[in-house]
């Protein structure tokens, strides 16, 4: 009876503290888990939100005579600029309101002669 205890007993010591297991602290599932959610940070959630926030930087400093395109393609030139929409010219005598928000890219006119 003493064998049966001392192999039962030194396979239950076995299983609560392995020692140094396969893989080494990188084989521990929550290491590894931790390693790739900082991992998808630092290579998609961060640059699209510094993207966001230069775009956001770029709307709110939209001028007369800047050129943009909007979220549906349309290019133009930037007329008048008021709290939440924009008038975009489009065509001679063609003028377009458009929400801020529906404006995907800004070309400043300064940048635009350069």
């Amino acid at each position: 009876m003493t064998t049966i205890h001392t192999i039962f007993s030194s396979t239950l010591l076995g299983q609560a503290a392995p020692a140094g297991g396969p893989g080494g602290i990188l084989g521990n599932p929550l290491v590894m888990m931790f390693a790739l959610v900082v991992m998808m940070y630092f290579l998609m959630i961060r640059p699209q939100q510094r993207q966001r926030k230069e775009m956001a930087a770029r709307i709110a400093s939209l001028q007369s005579g800047d050129k943009v395109v909007t979220s549906a393609g349309i290019h133009g030139i930037v007329h008048n600029v008021k709290d939440h929409t924009v008038m975009i010219k489009v065509a001679e005598g063609t003028m377009l309101e458009f929400d801020k928000s529906a404006i995907a890219t800004v070309h400043k006119k300064d940048s635009a002669a350069k």
